[in-house]
């Protein structure tokens, strides 16, 4: 059963399956950051969707979709048009590349982001492993 992305329910099961995964784990151990994932509208996507994540050494400690902007301050907060998200998820777009490019926008301590480029590319697999229903 795919479940549709962005939604509140894709991101707990992103969580969860973060927080089952030793590679994520090992990857992350020294990151400490929360995220705010924002979904721009595209296609048939008509609205932004906030996800929020609040990573901390290796695990996710809350998983949620976010109605009001205001309600966390995250350290970081990446954003950018579903269609891009989808490239990224379905591996067909690096995010760094898309990062550089610009197609995805980053806010927040970049040096933090360099220096846990495997824990980010074990965020991008642990998307590839939950089963997604894309709007676009």
């Amino acid at each position: 059963m795919s479940i549709p992305f962005p939604s509140d329910a894709w991101i707990k099961a992103m969580m969860e399956d973060l927080n089952n995964s030793q590679a994520y784990l090992d990857a992350a151990k020294n990151w400490e950051g929360d995220f705010y994932f924002i979904i721009e509208p595209d296609g048939v996507l008509d609205h932004t969707v906030i996800l929020y994540m609040d990573l901390w050494h290796g695990k996710c400690r809350e998983a949620l979709e976010v109605t009001d902007p205001n309600l966390k301050s995250p350290a970081f907060r990446l954003s950018g048009p579903v269609s891009t998200w989808k490239k990224v998820m379905t591996k067909k777009l690096d995010p760094m590349q898309a990062m550089i490019t610009g197609q995805l926008k980053l806010q927040g301590n970049m040096a933090m982001v360099m220096k846990n480029v495997r824990a980010a590319k074990e965020l991008v697999e642990s998307c590839t492993r939950i089963p997604t229903e894309f709007p676009v």
